[in-house]
Protein backbone atom coordinates (compact mmCIF):
# COMPACT_ATOMS: atom_id res chain seq x y z
CA UNK A 1 0.00 0.00 0.00
CA UNK A 2 1.37 3.37 -1.00
CA UNK A 3 1.21 6.03 1.67
CA UNK A 4 1.49 8.73 -0.99
CA UNK A 5 -1.85 9.56 -2.58
CA UNK A 6 -3.36 12.68 -4.17
CA UNK A 7 -4.81 13.37 -0.68
CA UNK A 8 -1.47 13.21 1.13
CA UNK A 9 0.15 15.27 -1.63
CA UNK A 10 -2.58 17.92 -1.27
CA UNK A 11 -2.06 18.08 2.51
CA UNK A 12 1.72 18.32 2.11
CA UNK A 13 1.32 21.08 -0.49
CA UNK A 14 -0.99 22.96 1.91
CA UNK A 15 1.69 22.77 4.63
CA UNK A 16 -0.58 20.90 7.02
CA UNK A 17 0.79 18.64 9.76
CA UNK A 18 -0.69 15.14 9.52
CA UNK A 19 0.15 11.52 10.25
CA UNK A 20 -0.73 8.50 8.11
CA UNK A 21 -2.38 5.42 9.59
CA UNK A 22 -2.91 2.16 7.69
CA UNK A 23 -5.46 -0.42 8.79
CA UNK A 24 -6.97 -3.66 7.48
CA UNK A 25 -9.81 -2.55 5.22
CA UNK A 26 -12.86 -4.83 5.20
CA UNK A 27 -14.72 -4.47 1.88
CA UNK A 28 -17.70 -6.33 3.38
CA UNK A 29 -18.11 -4.02 6.38
CA UNK A 30 -21.59 -2.59 6.80
CA UNK A 31 -20.07 0.82 7.62
CA UNK A 32 -16.62 1.67 6.27
CA UNK A 33 -16.19 4.52 8.77
CA UNK A 34 -17.14 2.42 11.79
CA UNK A 35 -14.91 -0.40 10.61
CA UNK A 36 -12.00 2.06 10.25
CA UNK A 37 -12.63 3.42 13.77
CA UNK A 38 -12.68 -0.10 15.23
CA UNK A 39 -9.52 -1.12 13.34
CA UNK A 40 -7.72 2.03 14.55
CA UNK A 41 -9.03 1.67 18.11
CA UNK A 42 -10.53 5.15 17.94
CA UNK A 43 -13.81 6.75 18.99
CA UNK A 44 -16.10 6.72 15.91
CA UNK A 45 -16.88 10.39 16.55
CA UNK A 46 -13.23 11.24 15.79
CA UNK A 47 -13.11 9.15 12.61
CA UNK A 48 -14.84 11.23 9.97
CA UNK A 49 -16.40 9.82 6.83
CA UNK A 50 -16.35 11.51 3.46
CA UNK A 51 -19.60 11.26 1.56
CA UNK A 52 -20.51 12.57 -1.86
CA UNK A 53 -23.94 14.05 -2.45
CA UNK A 54 -25.82 16.06 -5.02
CA UNK A 55 -27.42 19.35 -3.99
CA UNK A 56 -29.74 20.64 -6.70
CA UNK A 57 -27.84 18.32 -9.06
CA UNK A 58 -24.37 19.69 -8.20
CA UNK A 59 -21.68 17.56 -6.47
CA UNK A 60 -21.04 18.32 -2.81
CA UNK A 61 -18.55 16.66 -0.47
CA UNK A 62 -19.85 16.05 3.07
CA UNK A 63 -17.67 15.34 6.13
CA UNK A 64 -19.39 13.86 9.19
CA UNK A 65 -18.46 11.62 12.14
CA UNK A 66 -18.55 7.97 11.10
CA UNK A 67 -21.21 7.12 13.70
CA UNK A 68 -23.67 9.75 12.42
CA UNK A 69 -26.05 10.15 9.50
CA UNK A 70 -26.55 13.19 7.28
CA UNK A 71 -29.84 15.08 7.15
CA UNK A 72 -30.45 15.74 3.44
CA UNK A 73 -32.63 18.74 4.34
CA UNK A 74 -29.91 20.31 6.51
CA UNK A 75 -27.25 19.52 3.90
CA UNK A 76 -29.25 21.21 1.14
CA UNK A 77 -29.73 24.30 3.32
CA UNK A 78 -26.01 24.43 4.28
CA UNK A 79 -25.06 24.21 0.59
CA UNK A 80 -27.54 26.91 -0.39
CA UNK A 81 -29.83 24.52 -2.24
CA UNK A 82 -33.34 23.14 -2.09
CA UNK A 83 -32.82 19.37 -2.22
CA UNK A 84 -30.04 16.86 -1.63
CA UNK A 85 -29.48 13.18 -2.28
CA UNK A 86 -26.56 10.81 -1.98
CA UNK A 87 -24.45 10.41 -5.11
CA UNK A 88 -24.36 6.97 -6.72
CA UNK A 89 -21.04 5.16 -6.04
CA UNK A 90 -19.92 5.11 -9.70
CA UNK A 91 -20.57 8.85 -10.03
CA UNK A 92 -18.74 9.56 -6.75
CA UNK A 93 -15.71 7.67 -8.10
CA UNK A 94 -15.82 9.56 -11.40
CA UNK A 95 -16.14 12.97 -9.72
CA UNK A 96 -13.48 12.44 -7.03
CA UNK A 97 -10.97 10.17 -8.76
CA UNK A 98 -11.07 7.85 -5.74
CA UNK A 99 -12.62 4.41 -5.22
CA UNK A 100 -15.57 4.15 -2.82
CA UNK A 101 -14.09 3.22 0.56
CA UNK A 102 -11.09 5.40 -0.24
CA UNK A 103 -12.71 8.77 -0.98
CA UNK A 104 -10.89 11.64 0.67
CA UNK A 105 -11.97 15.27 0.74
CA UNK A 106 -8.37 16.19 -0.12
CA UNK A 107 -6.91 16.00 -3.62
CA UNK A 108 -10.14 15.26 -5.45
CA UNK A 109 -10.11 15.59 -9.26
CA UNK A 110 -12.04 18.82 -9.02
CA UNK A 111 -12.58 20.87 -5.87
CA UNK A 112 -16.30 20.89 -5.07
CA UNK A 113 -18.23 22.61 -2.31
CA UNK A 114 -17.47 20.82 0.96
CA UNK A 115 -19.75 20.87 3.99
CA UNK A 116 -18.26 19.81 7.33
CA UNK A 117 -20.34 18.83 10.35
CA UNK A 118 -19.70 21.44 13.06
CA UNK A 119 -19.36 18.91 15.90
CA UNK A 120 -16.16 17.58 14.27
CA UNK A 121 -14.39 20.80 15.27
CA UNK A 122 -14.76 19.88 18.97
CA UNK A 123 -11.94 17.29 18.73
CA UNK A 124 -8.20 17.99 19.03
CA UNK A 125 -7.45 15.55 16.21
CA UNK A 126 -9.63 13.67 13.73
CA UNK A 127 -9.10 10.92 11.16
CA UNK A 128 -10.19 11.11 7.53
CA UNK A 129 -9.67 8.88 4.55
CA UNK A 130 -6.21 9.35 3.09
CA UNK A 131 -7.16 8.59 -0.49
CA UNK A 132 -7.21 4.81 -0.61
CA UNK A 133 -8.93 1.94 1.11
CA UNK A 134 -7.26 1.15 4.43
CA UNK A 135 -5.49 4.50 4.78
CA UNK A 136 -6.44 7.29 7.16
CA UNK A 137 -4.79 10.63 7.88
CA UNK A 138 -4.91 12.22 11.35
CA UNK A 139 -4.91 16.00 11.63
CA UNK A 140 -6.55 18.97 13.34
CA UNK A 141 -10.18 19.47 12.31
CA UNK A 142 -9.53 23.19 11.74
CA UNK A 143 -6.90 22.18 9.16
CA UNK A 144 -9.48 19.98 7.43
CA UNK A 145 -11.87 22.94 7.30
CA UNK A 146 -9.22 25.33 6.02
CA UNK A 147 -7.67 23.07 3.36
CA UNK A 148 -11.00 22.21 1.71
CA UNK A 149 -12.54 25.64 2.46
CA UNK A 150 -15.48 23.88 4.07
CA UNK A 151 -18.79 25.39 5.00
CA UNK A 152 -19.24 24.40 8.66
CA UNK A 153 -22.82 23.58 9.65
CA UNK A 154 -25.06 21.23 11.61
CA UNK A 155 -25.92 18.59 9.01
CA UNK A 156 -26.71 15.63 11.27
CA UNK A 157 -29.99 13.75 11.07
Amino acid sequence: MSKVTPATRALTAAGVAFTVHAYDYDPDAESIGLQAAAALGEDPGRVLKTLMALVDGKPVCVIVPSDQEVSMKKLAAAAGGKSAQMMKPAEAERVTGYKVGGISPFGQRKQVLTVMEQSALAHDLVYLNGGQRGLQVRLKPADVRDVVKAVVADVLA
